[in-house]
């Protein structure tokens, strides 16, 4: 019996046998990788490129077996910057990279003709080799039938089928994955010439295949999701009610959340007093706790992103927005990496690897920043929720789910305007031709999608315990240094007030008021905007660190009543509009910028996108302010 113990991080003993997974893109490999590695798989970049690599180490009956889980392709001769480095890789063409022992492929049995054309590529190697097929039960459904041990007799190598979301098949390929030095090399080489090879996989599925019937249910619902009107239409649905559930569903949680961290800074002032409590209750517990109540929102966002992938639904409309995204010099690829930048830009960025042609990836690269991103959420909850009237407007559509949805619809809109001036002027050279690929409908386990919600929810809990920890301790130090003594006779509150503008911080504030004064911005928003270069999420612990000792309500209420020496408003309208308009914009994310350079190889792209998006932020916030000014 066969003994597997998945593991990851430790370290690798010597003469441990490296595996290589490769397969198309939507055949199940990433289910597989992560049902053989225990979902603990290491992630790091290939040598000199930027394209990464996952890694998981299984003990195997005493033996260390490393699995690598190569990019998705559809066969060698690569067109993208991910297909390169699966033929470098599995050629041992990397420096420093070890070329795999053996090689695991997964095909889908639902597209197997075209599956095998690969496999031919891949066999002409000369490694061993496994089969892995996948998607049986989907083809047994459909009418057809795969004779396993036909197709491994055909091809001439071992073959098991799984259906990976129900753990079917594993422990066959986990025996496999014990021996993996004694699988069979081929002794008889596909033909090189496509045709030949084609010609191949017509012998080979001969007797162990017969292809299933079309998927009528796809070519049902797709009748409506593709239909040029009908399916734009529910793809503004679909995104209306997504943005309408951030703010409801989420909404009770927030609360209690909020309730939770001002307990916690409660107990801290009544045990321990002095500057050791403010530092721990007002720097940590009330930077932190400002940004992390947003926690629900965010894990909501993933939630229903990653369901919309799993089930299907996003390969749609990237085919339905394939056309439009044309017109800008990008294409339905480029649809799916800006709507992956609605959770973070800088995972957006990453997955133009995929786009074969430099110029639309440059271009979806350049517009992925100004795709309203989770990390801009907390800022326009802050806001909307302060200073947007909760009403119906119609139906279950209220106010404050409509303007985040204006929001982000103006974020998209100006991505693709920001694209296609690229187009016209910075970027040259011919496109390559789009290939979309629709996989068909599947219904995600609640594991695959739990695990990638927390996935995303666990990166933004990261960044909150240590970007956004670390700027709160610093700011904290800045609002408290120098101690300066205020007037006498002042109130407790007015006493607060002065210490916090002569503070570093406060001075700092005051000297950028040249500047942002056109906008609205005093000096507490300053400093806070200051802050948000390291995450936009500090932005929110900023405001409530800066305002807490002043008044003890929630943070909007705060926001709604503070003033300035003059007894005018902080926060009006005009304000708040040129806010939101200026987070829409302004990339004020330093980590979006070093993936800029690291996937451009170069500063230039990254200090165009950096220093457009602040004049676009500046001058979009400035209108914002006059129209609303205006309509006052």
């Amino acid at each position: 019996m066969t003994h597997c113990e998945p593991e990851s991080g430790g370290v690798i003993a010597p003469g441990a046998l490296h595996v290589a997974l490769v397969g198309s893109p939507n055949a199940g490999k990433t289910t597989i990788f992560n049902a053989l590695t225990g979902l603990r798989a290491k992630t790091a970049n290939y040598p000199g490129v930027t394209v990464t690599r996952r890694e998981g180490v299984m003990h195997v009956d005493g033996r260390s077996v490393v699995l690598v889980d190569l990019p998705g392709t559809y066969g060698l001769d690569a067109i993208s910057p991910d297909e390169q480095i699966v033929s470098d890789a599995l050629a041992g063409e990397i420096e420093g990279v070890a070329a795999p022992d053996a090689i695991v492929m997964v095909v889908d049995a639902t597209t197997l003709h075209r599956s095998l054309l690969f496999v031919g590529e891949l066999l002409r190697l000369g490694r061993p080799a496994c089969l892995i097929v996948t998607m049986i039960d989907e083809v047994v459904a459909r009418g057809g039938s795969v004779d396993i041990d036909a197709l491994s007799r055909a091809v001439g190598i071992p073959v098991v089928s799984v259906v990976g979301h129900r753990g079917i098949g594993m422990d066959e390929v986990r025996q496999l994955l014990a021996h993996p030095d004694e699988w069979v090399v081929p002794v008889v080489a596909p033909p090189a010439d496509a045709a030949g090879r084609s010609a191949w996989v017509t012998s080979v599925l001969v007797g162990a295949y017969v292809a299933p019937g079309r998927d009528r249910r796809s070519r049902r619902i797709d009748a409506v999701l593709l239909h040029p009107v009908w399916g734009v239409l529910v793809f503004a649905a679909v995104m209306l009610t997504f943005f309408q559930a951030i703010f409801t569903v989420a909404a009770p949680a927030i609360d209690w959340l909020d309730s939770l961290f001002a307990w916690m800074g409660d107990q801290v002032h009544a045990h321990l007093a002095g500057r050791p409590g403010d530092f721990i209750a007002d720097g940590a517990i009330a930077g932190v706790g400002g940004v992390v109540v947003f926690l629900p929102q965010i894990a909501l966002l993933f939630l229903i992103l990653t369901f919309l992938d799993s089930v299907g639904y996003l390969a749609r409309a990237a085919f339905l927005a394939d056309r439009v995204m044309g017109r800008f010099g990008l294409e339905g690829r480029s649809f799916v990496s800006m709507l992956s930048s609605f959770a973070c830009a800088i995972p957006g960025i990453m997955s133009t690897r995929t786009i074969p042609s430099e110029r639309r990836r440059i271009a979806t690269m350049m517009a992925a920043p100004l795709m309203t991103c989770s990390a801009r959420l907390p800022v326009f909850t802050l806001l909307i929720s302060g200073f947007v009237h909760d009403r119906s407007l119609f139906g279950p559509f209220r106010t404050q789910g409509l303007a985040l949805f204006g929001l982000y619809v103006l974020g998209a809109l100006s991505g693709l305007l920001y694209a296609g001036v690229l187009h016209l002027t910075a970027l040259t050279g011919t496109a390559a031709p789009v290939i979309l690929e629709l996989p068909p409908y599947r219904w995600p386990t609640l594991k695959a999608v739990a695990y990638q919600t927390w996935e995303g929810a666990w990166s933004f809990l990261r960044k909150a315990g240590t970007i956004i920890l670390g700027s709160s301790l610093v700011l904290w130090v800045l609002l408290n240094v120098p101690v300066a003594t205020p007037p006498a006779g002042s109130t407790e509150q007015a006493a607060t007030a002065y210490k916090l503008e002569h503070s570093a911080a406060g001075y700092i504030g005051r000297g950028m008021e040249p500047l942002f004064a056109p906008l609205g911005f005093e000096w507490r928003t300053n400093v806070a905007l200051l802050g948000s270069l390291s995450a936009r999420e500090v932005f929110v612990s900023t405001l409530a660190m800066t305002t807490a000792a002043e008044n003890e309500d929630s943070l909007p209420d705060r926001l709604r009543e503070l003033r300035r020496d003059d007894g005018s408003l902080v926060y009006d309208a005009e304000t708040v509009a040129a806010l939101l308009v200026f987070f829409v914009y302004a990339l004020q994310c330093m980590s979006t910028v070093a993936v800029l350079r690291r996937e451009t190889n170069s500063w230039r792209w990254p200090m165009i996108a950096f220093s457009s998006m602040f004049v676009l932020a500046y001058v979009g916030a400035l209108v914002a302010r006059t129209v609303v000014h205006v309509l006052h």
